[in-house]
């Protein structure tokens, strides 16, 4: 018998509809039972593509005794952290306050009023390394919930009391200037990798949004230092078993230092930010490695994660059937001596060997290798490379592929139309800037209501019950303005207006500037969340601050930019002492100092070839943030566009910052210099 969770939109809870638990979906129902039945709470969080929260489904959630226990003495909800990251965040605050650590899959106890009294993450079936069993750490908390309740009330509270006093003191409204900036470098400098690139030790996570400032920083301020750290951890990665060098994308993280062993599970929101940065760094130096890895993303996205309805689902799993009926992490991608002998013959099996570092005694497990392309002296003949690899690729094809969480997150969505919307400008590859176009009408069409509201997610085009929160509106924002400047359809700056103006009423605190990731009318929870740092996506709060600041440069709304000016005041408080966890926000940081530069293109029409060779100019400028608008003279499509003529009826490049404007050119090199000075 399916449990509650058959009627879900979530992947994750769909995985565990048939489980014999009796699952709740997070919802006032659930509470209303546990009062009702005086039960505590069982709130167990992940997400599908998390590989100890299969395990742990399969050891205990799938057992019947188990499910027994916790059916008679629980009321069990359980939660996608990708669909509710309010309350995956509000309880990962209370487990990393209480236990010094967090993860998923995160396991809380709650009274029936929602309040946390004890945690923990994974728990195995039988006691191991210390670790209690799942079923004596189940029996210890009916223990304590029926003969201590009074202890177990005051606990709750206290917690409670402690996470309503964790308020963010952010340094002020102030934003960061050139000396925060500069001592947000040298901590990164102190914190680089110089041997294998990247920043700390194991585990080691691309680091997308600092190398987006470390570039940044380099346009504005000529930096070679920051450039070459973004360089190197670049092709570091791209030579890494982090990368998937048969098709391209990115895993979640390495598990070594050297980017080696992938945990393999593939998200969107990485590939979406590292496709970008990989193309910004062509943009900066013309590298190879960085164009071909940028495309290289961008084609696995739309290959793999693309929906029928357009938009582009959220992660591809870690595990699958290794061809023997078992589930094992990474069985997609490895390979062996013999299996490259198998796919390829035995002489190019040696050259793939070599080519892709794969050892008789192997660097994974099991003897398998993760390919790699290690630096060899050795020059390899392209052709007979591009053999190999395509071979390879057709086999693998015929093993069994990872699964697929189908879900739209309307957050990394947007991170992904900004990254196809340049990647396909840059690279005259109008499919891909056609793909970004596809997601943002899909998120227009369901996730946004007729109060421009956005829900945070979808599936099979039907929309899911939960409100966005802080990071769907800004990255939605930021990838409508990247279509915007791309495309030259005012419309797509327009929707971002409506986002960004749902921010400014129900987001900021309007004292203090600082932002909430959730609306003043949400789903009140027991604290209502409040992260300014940039983890594995940019935090809603930078992400919200870079949108404010680059609808500002279009429309010039003061009180736009007003509102990210004040929200960089918690970059001027964290970026000197944690650079590595306020990226987004550092490279936000950099477009403010910078201007960030307005540049409006004119021309007889969108089509004629003067008009779009400015326009790509435009694009490729360097320019921290720069905000980009094309269209034809007099043409209302854009504010930027007001009052522009054409110069002597050719195409012409207005350059802005600061209220003051160069001279118009019509000439592509002056204003590739006025975009990179």
């Amino acid at each position: 018998m399916p449990n509650r969770l058959a009627h879900e939109t979530s992947p994750y809870l769909l995985q565990h509809a048939d489980n014999p638990v009796d699952w709740w979906p997070w919802s006032e129902e659930a509470f209303e039972e546990a009062r009702r039945s005086d039960r505590p709470v069982l709130l167990s969080v992940g997400y599908s593509s998390c590989h100890w929260c299969h395990v742990m489904a399969h050891e205990s959630f799938e057992d019947e005794a188990t499910a027994d226990f916790l059916n008679a003495h629980f009321v069990n909800v359980k939660v996608d952290r990708e669909e509710r990251p309010d309350v995956d965040a509000v309880y990962m605050e209370a487990v990393q306050a209480a236990t010094g650590q967090g993860g998923w899959p995160m396991t809380v106890f709650l009274t029936p009023e929602a309040e946390p009294f004890y945690f923990g993450t994974y728990f195995p079936p039988a006691p191991r390394h210390g670790m209690p069993s799942f079923r004596q750490v189940l029996e210890g908390v009916r223990s304590a919930w029926t003969d201590r309740r009074d202890e177990v009330a005051e606990v709750a509270g206290k917690i409670v009391r402690d996470l309503a006093g964790r308020e963010i003191s952010y340094g002020g409204t102030e934003a960061p200037g050139e000396q925060e900036l500069a001592q947000a470098l040298l901590g990164l400098t102190r914190e680089y990798d110089p041997q294998r690139g990247g920043f700390g030790g194991a585990p080691k996570f691309p680091p997308s949004m600092v190398i987006e400032f470390l570039l940044r920083h380099h346009a504005r301020t000529g930096a070679e230092g920051a450039l070459q750290m973004a360089q190197d951890t670049c092709e570091r990665m791209a030579r890494g078993g982090i990368y998937d060098q048969l098709g391209g994308g990115f895993a979640r993280y390495s598990v070594d230092r050297d980017w080696v062993v992938p945990h393999f599970e593939k998200m969107l929101y990485d590939n979406a930010l590292l496709c970008r940065v990989y193309a910004h760094l062509w943009r900066a130096t013309g590298s190879d490695l960085a164009r071909r890895v940028a495309l290289e993303t961008a084609d696995f996205m739309v290959r793999e994660l693309r929906t029928k309805q357009g938009g582009f689902a959220s992660a591809l799993d870690a595990d699958s059937d290794d061809g023997t009926g078992r589930h094992v992490e990474g069985a997609y991608y490895v390979w062996t001596p013999g299996q490259l002998r198998e796919a390829l013959g035995d002489d190019d099996a040696e050259l793939a060997a070599r080519y892709f570092g794969v050892t008789e005694e192997g660097t994974f497990e099991e003897g398998a290798s993760v390919l790699q392309l290690p630096q060899r002296d050795e020059v390899f003949e392209a052709g007979r490379i591009a053999s190999v690899r395509q071979r390879l690729l057709e086999r693998r094809a015929s093993r069994p592929a990872p699964g697929r969480d189908d879900k739209v997150v309307a957050a990394w969505n947007g991170l992904a139309i900004a990254a196809l919307a340049e990647t396909g400008a840059y690279f005259d590859r109008p499919d891909l800037v056609e793909a970004a176009v596809g997601a943002a009408d899909l998120l227009v069409r369901v996730h946004l209501d007729e109060q421009a509201r956005l829900t945070r997610t979808s599936k099979d085009g039907r929309a899911g019950a939960n409100a966005g929160v802080l990071e769907d509106y800004g990255d939605v924002a930021e990838g409508f303005l990247a279509l915007a400047s791309v495309t030259g359809e005012g419309v797509w700056l327009d929707f971002a207006g409506f986002l960004l103006d749902h921010v400014l009423a129900r987001f900021v605190d309007e004292e203090s500037g600082a932002l909430y990731d959730t609306a003043a009318d949400a789903e009140r929870l027991i604290r209502r969340p409040q992260d300014p740092t940039d983890n594995a996506v940019p935090s809603g709060w930078s992400a919200a601050a870079g949108a404010l600041l680059g609808y500002a440069a279009h429309t010039g709304s003061e009180p736009h930019r007003r509102a990210a000016e004040r929200a960089l005041g918690v970059v001027k408080a964290l970026g000197p002492r944690v650079p590595r966890f306020i990226g987004w926000g550092l490279a936000v940081a950099e477009a403010l100092l910078d201007g960030p530069r307005e540049v409006a293109v004119v021309g007889p029409s969108l089509s004629d070839e003067a008009t779009k060779t400015l326009h790509r100019t435009a694009l490729l400028g360097t320019a921290p943030g720069a905000v980009v608008a094309v269209g034809a003279a007099e043409s209302d499509e854009f504010p930027l566009l007001a009052d522009r003529p054409l110069q002597q009826g050719a195409p012409a490049a207005y350059v802005c910052r600061n209220f003051t404007c160069d001279a118009p050119t019509t000439d592509p090199e002056r204003l590739r210099e006025a975009l990179s000075s």
